[in-house]
């Protein structure tokens, strides 16, 4: 008999603290967050245990293609026959997806378990379905609601894969992915990648616009309860509140963090014999500080792993962005760059001291993500103390911002002068109404700047600055751009690290 992966933090007390198949009865099942929040703590306080795989190891060989052309099958979807505007579909494991989700369906009676069947998928040519009495998890699982047009429901958010979730509105596709938390991302020591080990779906009422997950976390170093409120629109916004109960020291923790892909743009795309113009879900890290300054950073692909660490207090917003929003920016009929949307990290309250971290991995590929953004505080979390935190993601064109100021539209580089110096060209737009044109201020690290200019660019209405920099025997330099006029600032703020290889 096929049946789901039903654990309970009770269960870990004992087996020495590993996986118990063990199912809450529907009337002691957490079904609120305060429970979600209790089970994270008790969770907290014993050894970590980790679990046995969702399936058998020859799911784990699958291919792509292999674990695609397992299809879950809509007529098994939660919620499908009472019609409320809101389905789930679940995943199958295989793949690289392998770790085992409890799901619960909770309606006003309780919190009821959704067990795997082979029923409930069409298994393709390409995959040989599971024998009958396969102990068999489920992975994850999207919803669907009537983003795109009233009488059709799509795709709108999926979990799948550690704590790693994505979501999307109206004409959106995929592109940034968000995780519940990193810890020691890029570290020599290796990163440690905590899972949602369970999954409470709050059944919505016919005319709700907002449909609720709860998730419970575990790791080795930290357990915590999360609380999505997920609102699928043309921006689909999604509220998360989460409580952390670590289980030792952690120093180097990432909270709301963010996953993407950078290739090349139009700013570094020297060895890549492409069709296409540009190739990213995000070309920039854009940042709301607490004392009110508009930071724009353009993203990279480094020859070597680079890590930049933007202090602040209180921040009141960081995302990654895709600016590019024309065809013509990327020429990509099937991937559609210009299709994926801005994600932007809205804190609740005051997150104290810390620094937004941008993390740019080296790549040769557009299938790898290798750019991580999130909130690291200054302080580590100590074993025994809790943590409660509360943030908004905005998966939108445009973060949520309407102050009028100039933003950065495209940043081109190249050779300059005498071969040795490195060309920039900045292009803002939104320029707002002032009385002179502005001046740019343009300050480096290390090296000189030369033959800045900044002018109206009659063509298009942007505002163009250039300058050139000879890094003289530096490897490294950090620049910076703002239009000034007469009373302060009236663009941006345009950061850049130029490196030599």
């Amino acid at each position: 008999m096929v049946r789901g992966l039903l654990w309970s933090a009770a269960a870990l007390s004992g087996a020495n603290g590993l996986g118990m198949r063990t199912a809450w009865a529907d009337d002691e099942a957490p079904t609120g967050f305060g429970d979600v929040v209790a089970q994270a703590q008790a969770l907290a306080e014993r050894e970590f245990g980790d679990r046995p795989p969702a399936g058998p190891g020859e799911l784990a060989e699958l291919t792509y293609d292999q674990y695609h052309d397992i299809r879950f099958r809509r007529e098994h979807a939660l919620w499908v026959e009472q019609g409320l505007g809101f389905e789930v579909d679940l995943f199958h494991p295989g793949f690289r997806f392998m770790r085992p989700v409890e799901v619960y369906d909770v309606d006003g009676t309780g919190g009821h378990p959704v067990t795997l069947s082979p029923e409930m998928f069409d298994y393709g040519p390409r995959v040989t379905p599971p024998a009958s009495d396969t102990d068999l998890a489920f992975t994850g699982f999207r919803a669907r609601a009537p983003i795109n047009a009233p009488d059709r429901l799509d795709e709108f958010a999926v979990f799948q894969g550690g704590t790693r979730f994505r979501a999307a509105g109206s004409g959106q596709r995929y592109g940034v992915s968000a995780r519940g938390l990193a810890i020691n991302t890029a570290d020599a020591d290796g990163e440690e990648f905590p899972d949602f080990t369970a999954f409470w779906l709050i059944r919505p009422v016919q005319g709700d616009s907002t449909m609720t997950v709860l998730a419970l976390m575990d790791s080795p170093s930290i357990a915590g309860a999360y609380r999505f409120q997920i609102r699928p629109g043309e921006s689909t916004v999604i509220d998360v509140d989460t409580v952390l109960f670590p289980r030792r020291q952690v120093a180097k923790i990432g909270l709301g963090p963010l996953t993407s892909m950078f290739l090349y743009d139009a700013s570094a795309r020297a060895g890549y014999d492409d069709f296409r113009t540009a190739v990213h879900n995000s070309d920039g890290l854009q940042m709301l500080t607490g004392n009110g300054e508009r930071i724009f950073r353009p993203l990279a692909n480094p020859s070597r792993l680079q890590i930049s660490a933007f202090q602040d207090t209180n921040p009141r917003g960081f995302g990654l962005v895709q600016r590019n929003r024309h065809f013509a920016d990327f020429q990509d009929l099937d991937s559609r760059f210009d299709l994926r949307p801005s994600t932007w990290v809205e804190p609740v309250g005051e997150w104290g001291p810390g620094s937004v971290v941008l993390v740019e991995i080296p790549t040769d590929a557009e299938t790898n993500d290798n750019i991580v953004a999130y909130w690291r505080p200054s302080a580590p979390f100590e074993p025994g103390s809790r943590t409660d935190l509360s943030y908004r993601l905005h998966y939108c064109s445009t973060p949520p911002d309407n102050v009028p100021l100039a933003r950065v539209a495209a940043t081109r580089g190249g050779r300059g002068g005498d071969g040795r110096r490195r060309l920039f060209v900045i292009d803002f737009v939104g320029l707002p109404a002032i009385e002179r044109m502005p001046r740019a201020e343009v300050s480096q690290s290390n090296g000189v700047i030369l033959n800045v200019m900044a002018e109206p660019n009659p063509v298009d209405g942007s505002y163009r600055v250039s300058f050139e920099v000879d890094p003289g025997d530096e490897s490294l330099v950090e620049l910076r751009v703002v239009l000034v006029g007469d009373a302060g600032p009236v663009s941006e703020t345009w950061l850049y690290r130029w490196t030599s290889a």
